[in-house]
This record gives structure tokens, sequence and C-alpha cells, in this order.
């Protein structure tokens, strides 16, 4: 039984009044499943029926809520999807370590904003250039916290719904897209769109898409090796600049 029948019969049985109707179990990409992710939509859902459902689910890690406008998509992330996260992570903090950039970074905290009927949780997020205002909080305020400024989106399978339109929503400035061979660094333009560039507004001028190197070694060399590798390379480079 997988994890969204388990979901579904404890939905039907204890949350009889958010879903009216079965939901039919739909997994939005074969592929997707062999590598040990699903998905699963349900509609015409209220931000209300969304927060209920979010609440009930919190002893839940591995799993990721997309709300959209009505639209809640549930995920469960695979193994691999877990660490080319923590990879990324880890060397987001060696480089605000070598560049002296102080850091405030939450995983995948969830971002919610009532107004535009959105809601997500990043795959990490971190505030760099607004550090200071979220130094030492544990929640996300949308009516007085800035919004992260990076955000991590390990995308090894592709959600139905708009996540970067959300995290555009949000006015997050700088999101991380990896797929498991490429790395894409989007920054949010004053159009409300995000466009593909080569380096970090916040983690200076290294080309980013160079750590796909160290990510592809992830499965073959010890934490170790490419830590050390990762750190020469970043020395090498700010040396240069």
């Amino acid at each position: 039984m997988t994890i969204f029948s388990t979901l579904r019969m404890q939905f039907r049985f204890a949350m009889s009044t958010i879903l009216s109707q079965p939901a039919p179990a739909n997994p939005l990409d074969q592929n997707g499943a062999a590598k040990g992710e699903q998905r699963f939509l349900l509609s015409d859902l209220s931000w209300q029926n969304y927060l209920t459902i979010g609440n009930a689910l919190l002893d839940r890690p591995g799993l990721r809520l997309t709300y959209d406008r009505g639209r809640l998509e549930f995920m469960t992330t695979s193994p691999k999807h877990e660490i080319y996260k923590k990879w990324l992570s880890r060397f987001i903090d060696i480089l605000g370590e070598i560049l002296n950039l102080p850091k405030v970074s939450a995983g995948n905290m969830t971002f919610q904003k009532e107004e535009l009927d959105r809601g997500l949780e990043a795959d990490d997020c971190f505030w760099i250039a607004h550090e200071p205002e979220m130094r030492g909080k544990l929640t996300w305020d949308p009516k007085r916290d800035p919004p992260p400024d990076l955000a991590l989106e390990i995308e090894i399978t592709r959600s139905v719904l708009d996540r970067l339109g959300i995290y555009a929503s949000l006015e997050i400035p700088e999101v991380w897209r990896f797929d498991g061979s490429g790395l894409e660094v989007l920054r949010l333009q004053p159009d409300g769109v995000y466009q593909t560039v080569p380096e970090s507004l916040f983690l200076g001028q290294l080309p980013i898409g160079e750590l796909v190197r160290f990510l592809s070694q992830a499965e073959t060399a010890d934490d170790l090796t490419i830590v050390r590798q990762f750190r020469a390379w970043v020395l090498q480079v700010v040396d240069k600049k």
C-alpha cells in the first residue's frame, strides 16, 4: 500500500468533511514512481482545507505539500532527492563560510499567503542579505518577515502545479533548481518571471553550474573527499577574482 492509499483512507475516515468525494490515486510521472517519488493531486480544496490537512501531516517530513488556488499536490521525496538537497545545502554552507556571509537557513519551512491562496515548502531556504531580520526566528510571518533570499528546488520529477509561479508570487528573489543532471540559478525579474542567470546574486560571482560536477560525485566518492575538493575549487575561484 502506498503512502497515498494510506492518506486517502485516513482522509475518508477522519476528514470526511474536507474531502467530500473520493480522490483517485494519480501518479503523474511513471518514471518518478520508479525513482521513489510519487505525486497525488486533489482539487477544489479551500484554504482552510489546505491548512487543516497540512496540520494533520506535520509529522511526515518526507512529504511536500504544494497549494495553488484550490489544488493541493502531495509529493513523497526519494532518497536521491534528499541526497541532492543535503549536498546543495552543504555547499551553500561552505560558500557562506569562505565568503564570510552570515545566513539563516530554515530547511523545508512552509511559506503560505492566504491573500495569494498559495503555499509550498522549499527543499531548503536561506536568508543572506536579510539574515539580520530573521536571526533567531523559528517561524515566518508573511506580514512582517522578508521572504527567503534563496530557495532550493530539487526537481527529480516535475510538479503538475506551477511551483515557480508560487515562488514568484511570494517574491523569493532567487531559486536554484536541480533536476538530477543540471543546476539552474533562476533570478526573479521585475515582470515577476524567473530568468536563468550564471551567478548567484547572494553568494559571490561563482559559476554555480560548476556545482554539478561535485554533486555527481555523491554516489561514488566519500563525503570528506567531496567537501575538500569543493572547498579547494571555491578558494581557487575566489583567489582569481
